[in-house]
């Protein structure tokens, strides 16, 4: 039952030394692509700042090209860091030809950590970045989703993207298919308190569900609470599967298809 997780940060400090182990079980679950999200850094630890990080995925990416994909972005999180200079290593990251998306990015309302109207400014920024570069986009959104659509509206490109661990209602999910957009489910939709995740869940098309842990955060049960990794996605798409009514090898087909599709993964 080949799965994609389509979202995972395995190059944090939280995985240390047992990475490799974390990779081996992702393997041993069937899992036959992992999607790195590399990120903007805020200091840590000494020596990683700024896109390292998103370059220190990148690398562990380019480790095994068969098994890994990579993108990098400015969090909305992190909107308020970069300069200029900043801005334009980003595009120069994000041109490499091995570097599949452009993203995380968009808009976080429920923290706030950057101001909103530079998470606009910033989600708009990477819009264009990934509409020059002929890419697809990794969407952040938080409370948001008045404002994700506007801006979307305006400024998506062509290549369309992915509304990364969808955590709204059946009405913004209507919004984001109408755009072209596909949906991703995280470990959030095995949730008790999570009924309106899984009503979106019900009518986003077969075609259009993609399937991610965003690892090391929201493991799914029976795991809330502790270090996720990507081996774990096969829980949440067999309660997707619950939920859609469908053999979990219907939707393990599905989201390893799609996921190819609108990240244009290499088989």
């Amino acid at each position: 039952m080949p799965l994609i997780d389509s979202h995972a940060h395995l190059d944090l400090n939280r995985y240390g030394d047992d990475r490799q182990s974390v990779i081996d079980r992702a393997r041993a679950a069937d899992l036959v692509h992992v999607v790195l999200i590399g990120q903007w850094a805020t200091p840590t630890e000494p020596g990683i700042h700024g896109l390292d990080e998103a370059r220190a995925t990148l690398a562990l990416a380019r480790t095994d090209r068969g098994f890994f994909s990579a993108t990098a972005g400015i969090h909305p999180h992190d909107a308020r860091e970069p300069t200029q200079a900043d801005w334009d290593a980003l595009a120069t990251l994000c041109a490499q030809p091995d570097l599949v998306a452009v993203g995380e990015c968009g808009l976080d309302y429920h923290y706030d950590h950057s101001p909103r109207d530079q998470q606009r400014d910033a989600f708009v920024r990477q819009l264009a970045l990934a509409k020059a570069l002929h890419k697809p986009v990794v969407i952040h959104t938080r409370e948001a989703d008045a404002h994700t659509v506007e801006l979307l509206r305006e400024h998506l490109g062509p290549d369309g993207g992915v509304i990364h661990c969808f955590t709204s209602d059946p009405a913004a999910a209507r919004s984001y298919l109408d755009l072209g957009l596909s949906i991703s489910f995280s470990g959030v939709v095995t949730f008790k308190n999570a009924e309106q995740v899984r009503e979106a869940a019900r009518l986003v098309p077969l075609d259009r569900i993609l399937i991610e842990t965003d690892s090391p955060y929201l493991a799914p049960l029976p795991h809330r609470g502790k270090r996720n990794e990507p081996a774990l996605v096969a829980l949440t798409a067999q309660r997707l599967a619950e939920v859609k009514g469908l053999p979990v090898e219907e939707i393990a087909r599905a989201t390893t298809e799609n996921a190819r599709r609108a990240l244009r993964l290499k088989p």
